[in-house]
């Protein structure tokens, strides 16, 4: 009796299939926050908090439509690298995954809440009323999650110059931020989507 073609019929497994589709969910999850962030990208960087809220002004629709695409995105990082986890056989790569998957979802909701702060409430964003230590704290789980994202690939042969090129970014964003207290959360997406990309390519077996 013939059925359907199972996954054995490919050259992936069920596993390895499960983990190329969580990899491509990762890397367009990462995406969809970089477009949210995108609509105003001179209010992250003007220093007057005047000059900031005209910004906003002029453009609050793409202010309020990008920042709900990178709540979305912040998000979804994490439950993907769940996944990821989830899908990656037993070993050291699966267990920093996990790690990872671990310190997005714990800061993922310190910056939703800023989100729905700042979509709400422009003059208070464009005044950065608000208290430092949510936005820390979802730094510095960041930097653990590509600290230990580059410590999976690092375990993985052929993965080696990914992972020192996130390890990079993890040790760079950290002392960054060890010295200033601020980073541009942008560069831990853009390092995510490189861990990604590089389990995107994750031979079978």
């Amino acid at each position: 009796m013939m059925g359907r073609a199972s996954d054995l019929d490919s050259p992936l497994g069920q596993d390895d299939l499960s983990v190329r589709r969580a990899a491509k969910t990762a890397i367009g999850a990462a995406g969809v926050w970089l477009i949210g962030i995108a609509p105003i990208p001179r209010v992250y960087t003007e220093p007057d908090a005047a000059k900031r809220l005209e910004l906003l002004k002029a453009g609050r629709v793409e202010w309020v439509l990008g920042e709900h695409l990178a709540a979305a995105g912040t998000a979804a990082v994490p439950a993907a690298f769940a996944r990821l986890a989830i899908a990656l056989p037993a070993g050291r790569a699966k267990k920093l995954v996990a790690v990872a998957a671990s310190a997005l979802l714990a800061g993922a909701p310190l910056f939703v809440s800023e989100i729905a702060t700042r979509t709400s409430d422009i003059e208070w964003f464009a005044a950065r009323r608000g208290a430092l230590w949510p936005f820390r704290t979802y730094a510095w789980l960041h930097v653990v999650a590509l600290g230990s994202l580059a410590g999976a690939l690092w375990s993985m042969p052929g993965h080696r110059r990914e992972a020192a090129a996130v390890g990079l970014l993890a040790t760079g964003t950290g002392a960054v931020l060890a010295r200033t207290g601020d980073v541009v959360p942008a560069v831990f997406y853009l390092g995510e989507q490189i861990a990604a990309a590089s389990l995107l390519r994750r031979k079978a077996g």
